[in-house]
């Protein structure tokens, strides 16, 4: 018998060593050498068993795949036309969802208030999952929400079911349905990656004022004409409409965002009944850069509720006494996050309606009631013809300086919040008191320590300075996106 070289011998036991690996198992292709030598028996019990489905994937996938057949009737594509005075005809694609209200008989289709906005009926064309098209037959829509619901009429329409997305936790499977880039009846899937998402800037939808945002995060795939479809839950029920994504690219990166569905039936709800969504007022102007150095400074234990920076007279804080510097910490019960959790709470009560608020005041809390009103008090008081003309801005002949209201579109150009308030310096004298201090787009936050964001807060402010021998101006700047702030003391 011929003895095999102990170097070929090494080989071999090195060769066996790199294949089956530290851990013991075979490479892959050993692999399909064993599976090569299957017996006859084992290969056909597992052809069968992948045939029967018996895997959790197998059951999985086939739950996803009966929850597309039941939606997917339900689910339109939305097209609309519009015309401009500067691109002339503009094409809008979207998506929305079939569904009815116990509040009016009939066929509805929900959608986002930016997809239909400014288009005659005419010209919106709704695309079924079985090739008809259909026109509204009429359009509500509320921009505060970005919530927009049409009348249809045809036969055999399949609405959704409603879900209720108050019991959505985070980690809850979802899927997205829609148009995405115009493909319609397409779906994707993920998970309910956080909830109470405030404080976005949503592009298009952003620029609808939006009051209501209390947004659902999905890593579903969101796309373009994903807008306005339905987040569907694994009972096949809508817990929410597809409205926005965050993208550097414009595409999906794993972040979208949608309206929860109890939020959006409470929306259509009453634009069916009222034409309009009534909403309540308390009467303030919440610090949109609320900080722990200020929380700290007014002994606050942590950031934490809403910082008051300015009560309207006769309104129903005013009449409630809250104060400026006050902190709502509870509101009708519910612990307040920030300033846009108060926003959304109080806008989604009934008008008229009388809580109790928990407020910290001087360090130690203080109990309060106040009566909301209807939010259309503060339009009214916005809308009274006391503001100047939008880029001339008045005189303060006492400080040597031009200002101008900072209105939601203006703070937006100029780098701010579209919710930051104050005065934006127009033009400084060059014998002002302060024009070695003060420049143009300053933003005059502050006179002797109260918030002014009219025209009315700085004469008043000064009038009563005049009697002093200061006066103390806090201005920001905003400096190639860094924006500071800064004390000018004004001597007479």
């Amino acid at each position: 018998m011929r003895r095999v070289p102990a170097v070929l011998m090494c080989s071999v036991a090195l060769l066996l060593g790199i294949l089956i690996g530290a851990s013991g198992e075979w490479w892959p292709f050993t692999q399909n050498v064993q599976a090569t030598l299957l017996d006859q028996e084992t290969a056909k019990r597992l052809t069968q068993e992948l045939r029967d489905g018996t895997s959790a994937l197998h059951s999985g996938s086939a739950l996803l795949s009966k929850i597309a057949k039941l939606s997917s009737p339900s689910v339109v594509h939305i097209q609309c036309e519009r015309r401009t005075k500067k691109q002339g005809l503009v094409e809008e694609t979207g998506s929305g969802v079939i569904v009815e209200s116990s509040k009016s008989k009939g066929m509805f289709v929900v959608t986002n208030r930016h997809v239909v906005d400014a288009t005659e009926l005419a010209r919106i064309t709704i695309h079924l999952s079985d090739g008809r098209v259909l026109y509204p037959l009429q359009v509500w829509s509320d921009k505060f929400s970005d919530v927009a619901i049409m009348k249809v009429e045809a036969s055999s329409l399949h609405a959704a079911h409603w879900g209720d997305s108050d019991r959505l936790e985070i980690g809850h499977m979802v899927l997205a349905m829609g148009s995405p880039f115009g493909l319609s009846q397409s779906m994707s899937y993920g998970i309910i990656s956080a909830k109470g998402r405030r404080a976005l800037q949503l592009g298009d939808a952003g620029d609808t004022e939006l009051i209501n945002q209390d947004f659902l995060q999905t890593d579903a795939a969101i796309n373009p004409g994903n807008s306005g479809g339905p987040l569907i839950n694994l009972h096949g029920e809508i817990v929410g409409i597809n409205t926005a994504i965050a993208s550097n690219s414009g595409g999906n990166e794993g972040i979208g965002f949608s309206i929860p569905s109890n939020l959006v039936r409470r929306v259509i709800d009453d634009l069916l009944v009222y034409g309009k969504v009534p909403r309540a007022w308390l009467g303030v102007v919440l610090d949109p850069d609320f900080k722990p150095e200020t929380a700290k400074r007014l002994k606050l234990d942590r950031l934490r509720g809403a910082r008051v920076v300015k009560v309207f007279p006769d309104s129903p804080a005013a009449r409630g006494s809250i104060q400026y510097d006050d902190i709502l910490v509870q509101f009708d019960g519910i612990e307040i996050l920030d300033e846009n959790h108060l926003i959304n709470l109080v806008s989604l009560l009934p008008v008229n309606k009388r809580v109790k608020v928990l407020l910290w005041r001087g360090g130690r809390h203080v109990n309060g009631e106040v009566t909301v009103t209807d939010r259309t008090e503060l339009d009214e008081r916005t809308e009274a013809p006391t503001k100047t003309a939008p880029g001339m801005g008045t005189r303060i002949d006492d400080l040597g300086l031009t200002v101008h209201e900072l209105e939601p579109d203006l703070a937006q150009q100029l780098g701010f919040q579209r919710t930051k308030q104050g005065l934006l310096v127009l033009n400084v004298d060059t014998k002002s008191p302060v024009s070695s201090d003060v420049q143009l787009y300053d933003l005059i936050e502050e006179v002797a320590r109260t918030p002014v964001t009219s025209i009315t807060d700085i004469r008043n402010a000064v009038r009563q300075a005049k009697t002093g021998e200061s006066l103390v101006l806090k201005v920001q700047r905003n400096t190639n996106g860094q924006k500071r702030s800064h004390l000018v003391v004004v001597r007479w």
